[in-house]
């Protein structure tokens, strides 16, 4: 059974996000209260977590303030045993990162790998599969590029057949 947390920890949550919003376009709680068509006492009481908006309210809120309110997936991984016994994740999905991210440097100990450059790309991604835990694979592995390399990278049988499945929802 998977615990529900309670309706308290969701207006914290909500709360946080139209504060954080707000706060990010630089207003003031009249300010985005007049813009989003709500009074400031109850955009205080939102902020606070004493009341909780409609979904139609909260995103006219951050529409005010210049968001969107999306719908984007939890990231979950999967802790998978290689044959020698070694732990590696697998992400129920991949996700692509922003370009600057994306081709940006992976570190390794004393190892740097430059991303933009696709052999350096595929000896991280293969590391990363191998080894990264997954923190490591949502800052470093964009999904397209994985896919890309998918068939040049050296990986254990093991950690192939875990992760062809999440190749083969973007293939």
């Amino acid at each position: 059974m998977v615990a529900v947390p309670d309706v308290r920890f969701w207006a914290d949550q909500g709360g946080m996000l139209l504060r954080r919003a707000r706060h990010a376009a630089s207003m003031r709680q009249k300010e985005l209260a007049v813009v989003s068509g709500t009074s400031r006492t109850t955009l205080s009481a939102y902020e606070h977590g004493r009341k909780s908006p409609t979904l139609e309210t909260a995103g006219r809120i951050l529409d005010a303030a210049g968001f969107r309110l999306t719908l984007e997936p939890k990231e979950c991984f999967t802790r998978e045993v290689a044959a020698d016994g070694r732990a590696f994740f697998v992400p129920a999905h991949l996700r692509r990162l922003p370009a600057g991210q994306a081709l940006g440097m992976a570190w390794r100990g004393d190892r740097v790998y430059d991303l933009a450059d696709r052999e350096q790309r595929r000896a991280a991604y293969a590391w990363l599969l191998c080894e990264g835990g997954p923190q490591d694979l949502l800052e470093h592995v964009d999904g397209v590029l994985l896919v890309e390399l998918w068939e040049d990278l050296d990986l254990p049988p093991a950690i192939r057949a875990a992760w062809a499945p999440v190749i083969a929802k973007i293939d």
